[in-house]
Protein backbone atom coordinates (compact mmCIF):
# COMPACT_ATOMS: atom_id res chain seq x y z
CA UNK A 1 0.00 0.00 0.00
CA UNK A 2 1.18 3.46 -0.85
CA UNK A 3 1.40 5.23 2.54
CA UNK A 4 1.45 8.92 3.46
CA UNK A 5 5.18 8.99 4.16
CA UNK A 6 5.99 7.49 0.75
CA UNK A 7 3.57 9.87 -0.92
CA UNK A 8 5.16 12.95 0.67
CA UNK A 9 8.56 11.72 -0.41
CA UNK A 10 7.45 11.35 -4.02
CA UNK A 11 5.85 14.79 -3.93
CA UNK A 12 9.22 16.24 -2.96
CA UNK A 13 10.86 14.39 -5.81
CA UNK A 14 8.14 15.61 -8.14
CA UNK A 15 8.71 19.25 -7.27
CA UNK A 16 12.41 18.84 -7.87
CA UNK A 17 11.77 17.20 -11.21
CA UNK A 18 9.31 19.88 -12.28
CA UNK A 19 11.89 22.56 -11.67
CA UNK A 20 14.35 21.10 -14.14
CA UNK A 21 12.17 19.15 -16.60
CA UNK A 22 11.71 21.98 -19.13
CA UNK A 23 15.50 22.46 -19.38
CA UNK A 24 16.49 18.83 -19.85
CA UNK A 25 17.94 17.96 -23.21
CA UNK A 26 17.95 14.17 -22.77
CA UNK A 27 14.98 11.97 -22.00
CA UNK A 28 14.62 9.99 -18.80
CA UNK A 29 14.17 6.26 -18.87
CA UNK A 30 10.68 5.11 -19.77
CA UNK A 31 8.14 5.45 -16.95
CA UNK A 32 7.85 2.06 -15.24
CA UNK A 33 4.78 1.15 -13.20
CA UNK A 34 2.85 -1.94 -12.12
CA UNK A 35 0.06 -1.15 -14.60
CA UNK A 36 -0.93 -3.36 -17.55
CA UNK A 37 0.43 -0.88 -20.09
CA UNK A 38 2.43 2.30 -20.55
CA UNK A 39 1.64 5.64 -18.94
CA UNK A 40 1.24 8.38 -21.51
CA UNK A 41 0.25 12.04 -21.47
CA UNK A 42 -2.94 13.50 -22.91
CA UNK A 43 -1.60 16.53 -24.80
CA UNK A 44 -4.62 18.64 -23.82
CA UNK A 45 -2.71 19.05 -20.56
CA UNK A 46 -0.27 21.39 -22.35
CA UNK A 47 -2.76 23.25 -24.53
CA UNK A 48 -1.38 26.64 -23.42
CA UNK A 49 2.10 25.77 -24.64
CA UNK A 50 1.78 23.54 -27.72
CA UNK A 51 0.63 26.22 -30.19
CA UNK A 52 3.65 28.36 -29.27
CA UNK A 53 6.41 25.74 -29.51
CA UNK A 54 5.21 22.34 -30.68
CA UNK A 55 8.62 20.70 -31.04
CA UNK A 56 10.03 22.18 -27.85
CA UNK A 57 7.06 21.09 -25.76
CA UNK A 58 7.06 17.56 -27.16
CA UNK A 59 10.78 17.30 -26.42
CA UNK A 60 10.07 18.30 -22.81
CA UNK A 61 7.30 15.70 -22.63
CA UNK A 62 9.75 13.01 -23.69
CA UNK A 63 12.28 14.32 -21.15
CA UNK A 64 9.76 13.57 -18.39
CA UNK A 65 9.93 9.90 -19.37
CA UNK A 66 6.85 9.62 -21.56
CA UNK A 67 6.96 7.60 -24.75
CA UNK A 68 3.21 7.68 -25.33
CA UNK A 69 0.91 10.65 -25.85
CA UNK A 70 -2.76 11.02 -26.75
CA UNK A 71 -3.70 13.56 -29.38
CA UNK A 72 -6.13 16.44 -28.88
CA UNK A 73 -5.79 18.52 -32.04
CA UNK A 74 -2.95 19.73 -34.24
CA UNK A 75 -2.01 22.97 -32.46
CA UNK A 76 -1.92 25.14 -35.63
CA UNK A 77 0.03 22.54 -37.60
CA UNK A 78 -0.77 20.00 -40.29
CA UNK A 79 -1.11 16.32 -39.43
CA UNK A 80 2.17 15.55 -41.21
CA UNK A 81 3.95 18.28 -39.25
CA UNK A 82 2.50 16.90 -36.03
CA UNK A 83 3.68 13.39 -36.89
CA UNK A 84 7.16 14.67 -37.75
CA UNK A 85 7.37 16.53 -34.42
CA UNK A 86 6.25 13.42 -32.52
CA UNK A 87 8.82 11.30 -34.33
CA UNK A 88 11.59 13.81 -33.70
CA UNK A 89 10.75 13.84 -29.98
CA UNK A 90 10.67 10.04 -29.77
CA UNK A 91 6.96 9.93 -28.97
CA UNK A 92 4.15 7.68 -30.20
CA UNK A 93 0.47 8.57 -30.49
CA UNK A 94 -1.75 5.48 -30.32
CA UNK A 95 -4.98 7.35 -29.56
CA UNK A 96 -6.40 10.72 -30.61
CA UNK A 97 -9.49 12.69 -29.63
CA UNK A 98 -11.83 13.89 -32.35
CA UNK A 99 -14.97 16.01 -31.99
CA UNK A 100 -18.46 14.54 -32.38
CA UNK A 101 -19.45 17.03 -35.10
CA UNK A 102 -16.44 16.24 -37.27
CA UNK A 103 -16.97 12.50 -36.88
CA UNK A 104 -20.58 13.03 -37.92
CA UNK A 105 -20.05 15.53 -40.75
CA UNK A 106 -16.64 14.66 -42.18
CA UNK A 107 -15.53 11.24 -40.96
CA UNK A 108 -13.20 10.64 -43.91
CA UNK A 109 -10.92 13.59 -43.10
CA UNK A 110 -11.22 12.91 -39.36
CA UNK A 111 -9.97 9.36 -39.82
CA UNK A 112 -7.24 10.48 -42.21
CA UNK A 113 -5.96 12.94 -39.61
CA UNK A 114 -5.98 10.35 -36.84
CA UNK A 115 -4.09 7.86 -38.99
CA UNK A 116 -1.62 10.52 -40.17
CA UNK A 117 -0.40 11.15 -36.62
CA UNK A 118 0.03 7.41 -36.11
CA UNK A 119 -3.02 6.60 -34.00
CA UNK A 120 -5.14 3.46 -34.24
CA UNK A 121 -7.80 4.64 -31.76
CA UNK A 122 -10.14 7.58 -32.37
CA UNK A 123 -11.93 8.80 -29.24
CA UNK A 124 -14.93 11.14 -29.03
CA UNK A 125 -14.54 13.25 -25.88
CA UNK A 126 -17.94 15.02 -25.68
CA UNK A 127 -21.53 14.64 -26.82
CA UNK A 128 -23.16 17.97 -27.78
CA UNK A 129 -26.29 18.58 -25.73
CA UNK A 130 -28.34 21.32 -24.12
CA UNK A 131 -28.18 22.19 -20.43
CA UNK A 132 -29.09 18.69 -19.23
CA UNK A 133 -28.03 15.44 -20.89
CA UNK A 134 -31.17 13.36 -21.45
CA UNK A 135 -32.08 9.76 -22.21
CA UNK A 136 -32.97 10.85 -25.73
CA UNK A 137 -29.48 12.36 -26.07
CA UNK A 138 -27.97 9.08 -24.87
CA UNK A 139 -29.95 6.97 -27.35
CA UNK A 140 -29.31 9.29 -30.29
CA UNK A 141 -25.59 9.44 -29.51
CA UNK A 142 -25.51 5.64 -29.20
CA UNK A 143 -26.86 5.38 -32.76
CA UNK A 144 -24.21 7.85 -33.90
CA UNK A 145 -21.46 5.95 -32.09
CA UNK A 146 -22.48 2.70 -33.75
CA UNK A 147 -22.13 4.49 -37.09
CA UNK A 148 -18.78 6.01 -36.10
CA UNK A 149 -17.52 2.66 -34.87
CA UNK A 150 -18.45 0.86 -38.08
CA UNK A 151 -16.88 3.58 -40.24
CA UNK A 152 -13.75 3.61 -38.10
CA UNK A 153 -13.38 -0.16 -38.47
CA UNK A 154 -13.71 0.16 -42.23
CA UNK A 155 -10.90 2.75 -42.12
CA UNK A 156 -8.68 0.41 -40.08
CA UNK A 157 -9.27 2.21 -36.79
CA UNK A 158 -11.05 1.50 -33.51
CA UNK A 159 -13.52 3.86 -31.85
CA UNK A 160 -14.08 4.83 -28.23
CA UNK A 161 -16.07 7.30 -26.14
CA UNK A 162 -14.59 9.31 -23.27
CA UNK A 163 -17.02 9.73 -20.36
CA UNK A 164 -17.45 13.22 -19.00
CA UNK A 165 -19.73 13.08 -15.95
CA UNK A 166 -22.97 14.40 -17.41
CA UNK A 167 -23.97 10.79 -18.24
CA UNK A 168 -23.86 9.63 -14.61
CA UNK A 169 -27.44 10.70 -13.77
CA UNK A 170 -30.12 8.04 -13.06
CA UNK A 171 -31.98 6.33 -15.89
CA UNK A 172 -34.15 3.18 -16.24
CA UNK A 173 -30.98 1.28 -17.19
CA UNK A 174 -29.07 2.52 -14.13
CA UNK A 175 -27.44 5.73 -15.35
CA UNK A 176 -27.48 7.44 -18.72
CA UNK A 177 -23.99 6.06 -19.23
CA UNK A 178 -25.52 2.59 -18.86
CA UNK A 179 -28.25 3.59 -21.33
CA UNK A 180 -25.61 4.68 -23.82
CA UNK A 181 -23.46 1.61 -23.26
CA UNK A 182 -26.39 -0.78 -23.61
CA UNK A 183 -27.44 0.74 -26.93
CA UNK A 184 -23.96 0.56 -28.50
CA UNK A 185 -22.30 -2.37 -30.20
CA UNK A 186 -19.58 -3.66 -27.85
CA UNK A 187 -17.59 -4.84 -30.87
CA UNK A 188 -17.51 -1.32 -32.33
CA UNK A 189 -17.69 1.07 -29.36
CA UNK A 190 -15.21 0.98 -26.49
CA UNK A 191 -14.79 3.34 -23.54
CA UNK A 192 -12.17 5.65 -22.15
CA UNK A 193 -12.94 6.27 -18.48
CA UNK A 194 -11.89 9.67 -17.22
CA UNK A 195 -11.65 8.84 -13.52
CA UNK A 196 -11.89 12.51 -12.46
CA UNK A 197 -15.03 13.24 -14.47
CA UNK A 198 -16.66 9.91 -13.60
CA UNK A 199 -16.08 10.56 -9.89
CA UNK A 200 -16.99 14.27 -9.99
CA UNK A 201 -20.16 13.32 -11.90
CA UNK A 202 -21.27 10.99 -9.12
CA UNK A 203 -19.99 7.56 -10.20
CA UNK A 204 -17.52 5.20 -8.56
CA UNK A 205 -14.86 4.88 -11.31
CA UNK A 206 -13.61 1.51 -10.02
CA UNK A 207 -17.14 0.04 -10.14
CA UNK A 208 -17.68 1.59 -13.57
CA UNK A 209 -14.54 -0.12 -14.88
CA UNK A 210 -15.59 -3.42 -13.28
CA UNK A 211 -19.01 -3.16 -14.92
CA UNK A 212 -17.68 -2.65 -18.44
CA UNK A 213 -14.47 -4.67 -18.13
CA UNK A 214 -12.87 -5.31 -21.52
CA UNK A 215 -14.73 -2.39 -23.13
CA UNK A 216 -12.59 -0.06 -21.00
CA UNK A 217 -9.55 0.26 -23.24
CA UNK A 218 -7.99 3.36 -21.68
CA UNK A 219 -8.11 5.66 -18.67
CA UNK A 220 -7.58 9.35 -18.10
CA UNK A 221 -5.80 9.67 -14.77
CA UNK A 222 -6.29 12.82 -12.73
CA UNK A 223 -7.58 13.61 -9.26
CA UNK A 224 -10.14 15.83 -7.54
CA UNK A 225 -9.01 18.10 -4.72
CA UNK A 226 -10.00 16.94 -1.25
CA UNK A 227 -13.06 18.68 0.15
CA UNK A 228 -14.59 19.54 -3.24
CA UNK A 229 -18.21 18.33 -3.24
CA UNK A 230 -19.33 15.71 -5.74
CA UNK A 231 -22.61 16.37 -7.54
CA UNK A 232 -24.37 13.91 -9.83
CA UNK A 233 -24.12 14.94 -13.47
CA UNK A 234 -21.24 17.40 -13.05
CA UNK A 235 -19.35 17.68 -16.34
CA UNK A 236 -16.77 20.44 -15.90
CA UNK A 237 -14.56 21.78 -13.14
CA UNK A 238 -12.37 24.84 -12.48
CA UNK A 239 -8.61 24.41 -12.81
CA UNK A 240 -7.97 24.84 -9.09
CA UNK A 241 -9.72 21.57 -8.15
CA UNK A 242 -7.49 19.47 -10.43
CA UNK A 243 -4.64 18.01 -8.35
CA UNK A 244 -1.85 15.49 -9.08
CA UNK A 245 -2.85 11.84 -9.29
CA UNK A 246 -2.97 10.35 -5.80
CA UNK A 247 -3.18 13.71 -4.03
CA UNK A 248 -6.97 14.05 -4.09
CA UNK A 249 -10.07 12.21 -2.95
CA UNK A 250 -10.28 9.43 -5.56
CA UNK A 251 -9.32 5.98 -4.23
CA UNK A 252 -6.73 5.55 -6.97
CA UNK A 253 -5.36 2.10 -5.97
CA UNK A 254 -8.89 0.66 -6.30
CA UNK A 255 -9.30 2.30 -9.71
CA UNK A 256 -6.00 0.92 -10.95
CA UNK A 257 -6.77 -2.54 -9.60
CA UNK A 258 -10.11 -2.50 -11.44
CA UNK A 259 -8.28 -1.51 -14.62
CA UNK A 260 -5.83 -4.38 -14.10
CA UNK A 261 -8.72 -6.83 -13.79
CA UNK A 262 -10.35 -5.36 -16.89
CA UNK A 263 -7.16 -5.70 -18.92
CA UNK A 264 -6.98 -1.98 -19.69
CA UNK A 265 -3.79 -1.31 -21.66
CA UNK A 266 -3.57 2.47 -22.14
CA UNK A 267 -3.23 5.02 -19.32
CA UNK A 268 -2.99 8.76 -19.89
CA UNK A 269 -2.21 11.38 -17.29
CA UNK A 270 -4.34 14.43 -18.04
CA UNK A 271 -3.66 17.58 -16.06
CA UNK A 272 -6.15 20.41 -16.42
CA UNK A 273 -4.68 22.54 -13.62
CA UNK A 274 -3.11 25.97 -14.10
CA UNK A 275 0.37 24.52 -13.49
CA UNK A 276 0.73 21.25 -15.41
CA UNK A 277 4.56 21.35 -15.52
CA UNK A 278 4.58 21.17 -11.70
CA UNK A 279 1.74 18.65 -11.35
CA UNK A 280 2.65 16.13 -14.06
CA UNK A 281 5.94 14.99 -12.44
CA UNK A 282 4.08 14.41 -9.16
CA UNK A 283 1.53 12.25 -10.95
CA UNK A 284 4.33 10.28 -12.59
CA UNK A 285 6.04 9.62 -9.26
CA UNK A 286 2.80 8.45 -7.67
CA UNK A 287 2.14 5.99 -10.48
CA UNK A 288 5.70 4.68 -10.32
CA UNK A 289 5.23 3.78 -6.68
CA UNK A 290 1.57 2.91 -6.22
CA UNK A 291 0.59 -0.75 -6.04
CA UNK A 292 -2.95 -1.64 -7.10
Amino acid sequence: MYNRREFLSTIAVGFAASAVAPRRAAAQDEIKTSLNGPVGLQLWSLREYLPKDLQGVLTKVRALGFREVEGAGLWKHTASEMRAALDAAGLRCQSAHMGFERLRDDPKSAFEEVKAVGATWVVCPWIPHDNAFTRDDALKSADAFNTFGKAAAEAGLRFGYHCHGYEMVPSPEGTLFDTLAGATDPERVAFQIDVFHAFHGGADPAKLIDRYKSRVVSLHLKDLKKGVPVKTGTATAPADVDVPVGAGQIEMPSVLEAARRAGTKLYYIEDESADPWAHIPQSIEYLKNVRS
